[in-house]
């Protein structure tokens, strides 16, 4: 097997190797030249330090790591069949005239006791303190709501709005972001998906929840152990003095320590050009946990949800018992390697469980789980899921605990898309990859007659990017019901694991599905010779 990642350059960083022939355990080319003028990793690094860590430019950028892992979801296919029809509506006659891909239900719910409902069984990754989730706000929030699946609003968004007020025993009274990121959801929402906020060991502290609580009537909160793009809290980074000292003064970490004369010095002479804000590491204990969980329902939260990371298996273990006694509505595992607005590019690529492998053993723990008599909480699963055919895959792989996909990037890039075309359009500038649709909203998005429709003169309100990612979304549907059609599954409770093969004896190993020469094997000898 080849080296799974070249270290030492990425377009991720910034950063090339100046040679074709390279180490490959290294990164570093064959022939270093003495006199060389870039630009690897090291060699950036010799003079800009600790910014070579970062994917970047911070605020312009979403980073996805690179590694490949010997064993993903595509080492899985779907088994297609020729006969049956599974959850179509009772009392239908089963036939062509009926099982329709069209007619396919992808509806999904989640929650201990009082569920909620999403059209497609996806939804957005935590969209919290980076500037890309900020300045996209509107698109990533309306489009969600439009499209019928819940967002997640991430850690850190009160504690880094200049707007903030806090009181004498610093928590927070007010917010003008989160105010504003709650209700731009909510306007558009129509009984399907719902906005949760998360918490970090600096929300708790700032009073997060209780904020969302009072002033918005939030049903849902979430908790946040970890994220598969990291094992430490989150990050961002400022480009201003004033800035940098303000978030210190709040509590959180920020490097270089602004508060220092030399730190000041070299930010004004220009070596220094942005600060990082980092959250605390959480540390977890059952008790604790449990207690948490008990105040937030206390609070007026009718529902708690966890987020966590590529954590070792006993974390996943710990995960899955706690949610369990907790009757946590939502649990989400997020598998390596991750997406992430800002994350360490090394750690992103190196650390973590990944995502095919985590889910095989969180399939495997909630079996054992149900053997002792304990219920298995709502799960979703997060970490490199783009396509219908990947979240198919993953709802069969975890049949029947996973609800859902958690999908980051995936769903941004649709915001993205639609509001540069709305820039396009108005400076009256489209590239030609989009001008060959047509020079009009109405022209170029095969959904805004249909949006238009439902929605009457409120389309006004419904940003392009919304735009966007409803367009994407109805492509997702309409994938994944001939998906599950071909399957003959017509709604997502009648997926199994019988519904995948493995390709590979490996990823049979790994995940328990059967390999490709294998499954249903006896059945095929029945058909044959019976």
């Amino acid at each position: 097997m080849s080296n799974l990642r070249q270290p030492n350059a990425n377009e991720a960083t910034g950063t090339v190797n100046r040679s074709r022939s390279v180490v490959p355990c290294s990164g570093i080319c064959t022939r270093c030249m003495d006199g060389c003028k870039g630009s690897c990793e090291i060699w950036l690094a010799s003079f800009r330090g600790r910014e070579v860590l970062y994917p970047g430019p911070f605020g312009g950028i979403t980073a996805g790591a690179d590694k490949n892992y010997p064993i993903d979801y595509s080492h899985l296919n779907i088994q297609g069949y020729a006969q049956g029809a599974k959850g179509l509506p009772e009392g239908t006659e089963i036939g062509p005239d009926s099982a329709v891909f069209s007619t396919v239900d992808t509806e999904t719910e989640y929650g201990w006791d009082k569920k909620v409902k999403m059209s497609l069984p996806i939804f957005t990754g935590a969209l919290g303190s980076t500037e890309i989730a900020r300045a996209n706000w509107e698109h990533f929030a309306v489009g969600a709501a439009i499209s019928g699946i819940t967002l997640v609003c991430g850690e850190n968004v009160c504690g880094i709005d200049p707007g903030l007020k806090r009181d004498a025993k610093g928590k927070v009274i007010e917010s003008p972001e989160m105010d504003r990121r709650i209700n731009t959801y909510r306007k558009f929402q129509k009984g399907y998906g719902e906005i949760l906020v998360q918490m970090n060991v600096e929300d708790t502290r700032l009073g997060t929840a209780e904020y969302v609580s009072s002033k918005h009537n939030l049903d849902t909160i979430e908790l946040k152990w970890g994220q598969g793009a990291k094992c430490i809290g989150g990050e961002i980074k400022v480009t201003s003095l004033e800035r940098a000292i303000e978030l210190k003064k709040r509590g959180y970490i920020v490097l270089p320590d602004p508060t220092l004369k030399e730190n000041q010095a070299a930010f004004k002479a220009g070596a220094i050009k942005e600060f990082e804000r980092h959250s605390r590491l959480g540390f977890v204990t059952k008790e604790g946990f449990l207690e948490e969980i008990d105040r937030l329902h206390d609070i007026g939260f009718k529902r708690v949800t966890l987020k966590t990371g590529a954590y070792s298996m006993v974390e996943l273990a710990m995960a899955l018992r706690y949610c369990s006694e907790a009757k946590i509505d939502l649990l989400t595992i997020d598998g390596a390697p991750g997406g992430t607005g800002m994350s360490p590019w090394p750690m992103m690529n190196e650390w973590g469980i990944p995502t095919f492998y985590l889910q095989s053993l969180a399939y495997e723990f909630c079996q054992k789980l149900e053997k002792k008599g304990m219920r298995v909480p709502d799960l979703a699963i997060a970490g490199g899921f783009s396509d219908e055919p990947g979240v198919f895959k993953a709802l069969a792989m975890g049949s029947p605990y996973f609800k859902a996909v958690c999908m980051g990037r995936g769903l941004m890039i649709p915001g993205m898309v639609g509001k540069n075309i709305e820039k396009w359009i108005q400076a009256g500038d489209l590239p030609k990859s989009v001008s060959k649709y047509g020079s009009t909203v109405e022209e170029i998005f095969v959904c805004y007659e249909e949006l238009k429709e439902k929605y009457g003169s409120q389309i006004k309100e419904i940003p392009m990017g919304a735009i966007g990612i409803y367009s994407y979304a109805q492509k997702f549907r309409t994938g994944l019901q001939q998906i599950m059609a071909g399957s003959r599954n017509f709604r997502l409770s009648t997926m199994s694991r019988d519904d995948l093969m493995a390709l590979t004896e490996d990823a049979s190993a790994v995940s328990g599905i059967p390999y490709v020469m294998e499954a249903r094997y006896d059945e095929a000898m029945g058909a044959l010779l019976d």
